[in-house]
């Protein structure tokens, strides 16, 4: 009896989302190929299941022929999830668009069915707002550098054969391991923001949610902005981050510059309609006691 041979999926970017995602893949019967530097990174992968491939991806012949010249096996799904390393010599620009051009032209040159691509960008394409309200119509006013490459890339991808693709601005990511500042709270230092100011959380948990989802839909819009959909006061979060842990209160160095975290509302409510899911941790703050407990 012939079984039917299960999809390719290839993670750029096997990290802290990227990883989630990659096993949830593994754990419906995907086959996951993962793009990492490191062998030792790659033997991790190996262990789990996962596929390495090793590679730069900002090298100028990163060797993309290795994964898309297997004749016979195409790659149904790409996720860009590159994080930057600040130790290595290559610019944000030099990983992702570069970088994601290089794989792009891979794709767009190797025979088979065009690969769907989603790009993991980040809700810091968007400065300060003053508290006010963004979506997807909201036009992207990054004042970082991460932020103009991260624009930069998202046009890249709109424009180029192999996409439109999906390009997924993730308000920042927390859960198992990774509470945004903890050290710092334990430590005593202040927190280099204003306190009165909103900020757009969304759990990994759900964030790989949505990335599977689309690796399923229909038709994905090509663009949207991922939150939990309840943004939280700054004070209230490390607030409550500090109780939980048993450290001091927060203390804050308000010298920073506003557009550093960006005050501004996330509304996520299209992501969630179009794909006909909902969050499973709606409130971060409700997230936290289990969290810290486990730090």
């Amino acid at each position: 009896m012939n079984h039917p041979t299960p999809p390719r999926r290839l993670v750029v970017g096997c990290g802290y989302l990227g990883e989630l995602v990659a096993r949830r893949w593994l754990d419906r019967g995907d086959r996951v190929v993962a793009v990492t530097r490191s062998p030792a990174r790659a033997e991790v992968l190996a262990a789990a299941g996962i596929e390495p491939l090793i590679l730069d991806v900002t090298a100028d012949r990163p060797g993309w022929e290795r994964l898309f010249g297997d004749s016979g096996l195409g790659v149904a799904t790409i996720f860009w999830a590159v994080g930057f390393d600040r130790s290595g010599d290559a610019s944000y620009h030099d990983v992702h668009v570069a970088g994601l051009g290089k794989l792009l032209d891979a794709a767009a040159h190797a025979s088979g069915s065009r690969p769907r691509v989603i790009f993991s960008s980040s809700t810091g394409v968007w400065g300060d707002e003053r508290g006010g309200i963004v979506s997807e119509a909201t036009p992207p006013d990054p004042t970082r550098e991460a932020g103009r490459v991260l624009v930069a890339a998202e046009q890249l991808l709109a424009g180029h054969p192999t996409g439109p693709g999906t390009a997924l601005r993730f308000a920042g990511l927390y859960g198992p391991g990774r509470l945004p500042r903890l050290a710092d709270l334990r430590a005593g230092r202040p927190i280099a923001t204003d306190p009165d100011s909103w900020l757009n959380l969304v759990h990994v948990d759900d964030a790989a949610a949505v990335v599977v989802a689309i690796t399923d839909a229909r038709a994905p819009g090509p663009l949207y902005v991922v939150s939990d959909g309840t943004p939280v006061r700054r004070c209230d979060w490390y607030g409550r981050l500090a109780e939980l842990a048993g450290a001091p209160p927060p203390t804050w160095d308000e010298s920073a510059p506003r557009s550093r975290g960006g005050d501004k509302r996330i509304d996520s409510s299209l992501v969630w309609a179009d794909l006909g899911i909902r969050p499973a941790h709606p409130d971060a703050l409700a997230a936290l006691p289990p969290l810290v407990a486990a730090s």
